[in-house]
């Protein structure tokens, strides 16, 4: 009998349920988006009203909380209702240390910078980050880079389209960070927040979606542990069937010998 491991060879229907799905849990929906964008639109919009660094970072930390306890209450994803509160956290405690209101945004723009970096990087050397990233979220986890060469091919792709999406959005930030204002940096985040996501995840949708089918390990290794409990309770009972008759053979010399 032939183990799932011995096929080689990724079968060649694109799902695309299984790639919508996918996408709705990898990345948050719309949900996520909302979630990533309000806490800054909160902070430029208080900045702008009151000048206050202390009281826009404060609201912005309190929204972003509020965001995630709601997720909490709904039994949702943790890793995003966490993440964004990191990273508010750390854009409020720059920004209220360093009396510059512009540091607010400061982490999230290097984490778009090392993310456009890592992006990139990750194809050259042949393990794309999308892969590592929807991988699990697939039940395909490593698959892609020996067994699905098609895939493995997409998410290189894929992934060289966040990273210059990621890099064009950073190369527009930047220069407002440091010629700019804070009230200007606010609104240009918020305008940038939602569209490069966007368009970063209709052309890995268009991608994806062409490439041959996610190979599931995890099913392959349910099945090969099934097809092994199977195995082990054949010969256990072919031993149990085996044993039968030595045990009657010799319940039947013994009466034999006591009848002597």
């Amino acid at each position: 009998m032939s183990s799932p491991d011995s096929r080689t060879v990724a079968p060649q229907t694109p799902d695309e349920a299984a790639t919508r799905a996918a996408f709705f849990e990898a990345f948050g929906g719309v949900r996520g988006m909302i979630e990533t964008t309000v806490p800054g639109l909160v902070f430029v919009l208080s900045y702008t009203i009151n000048r206050s660094i202390n009281v826009s970072a404060v609201a912005a930390l309190s929204i972003s909380a509020v965001l995630a306890i709601a997720r909490l209450a709904r039994r949702d994803t943790v890793k995003h209702a966490f993440s964004g509160v990191f990273g508010v956290a750390f854009g409020a405690v720059f920004a209220m240390i360093s009396g510059d209101a512009k540091n607010f945004y400061l982490p999230g723009m290097l984490y778009t910078l090392g993310l456009a970096v890592a992006y990139i990087v990750t194809s050259l050397a042949g393990v794309p980050l999308l892969g590592l990233m929807l991988g699990p979220v697939f039940r395909e986890n490593l698959s892609w880079r020996t067994r699905n060469p098609g895939r493995k091919v997409a998410y290189t792709r894929a992934s060289y389209v966040w990273g210059g999406i990621l890099l064009a959005k950073s190369a527009i930030t930047f220069p407002i960070y440091f010629w700019g204002d804070a009230t200007q940096l606010g609104w240009l985040r918020v305008a940038l927040g939602i569209p490069p996501f966007l368009v970063a995840v209709y052309f890995t949708w268009i991608i994806l979606v062409k490439a041959p089918a996610p190979i599931d390990v995890i099913a392959e290794w349910e099945a090969r542990e099934e097809a092994e409990k199977a195995e082990k309770a054949e010969r256990e009972a072919a031993a149990r069937s085996a044993d039968g008759p030595a045990e009657q053979e010799g319940a039947v010399q013994a009466g034999e010998g006591s009848g002597a």
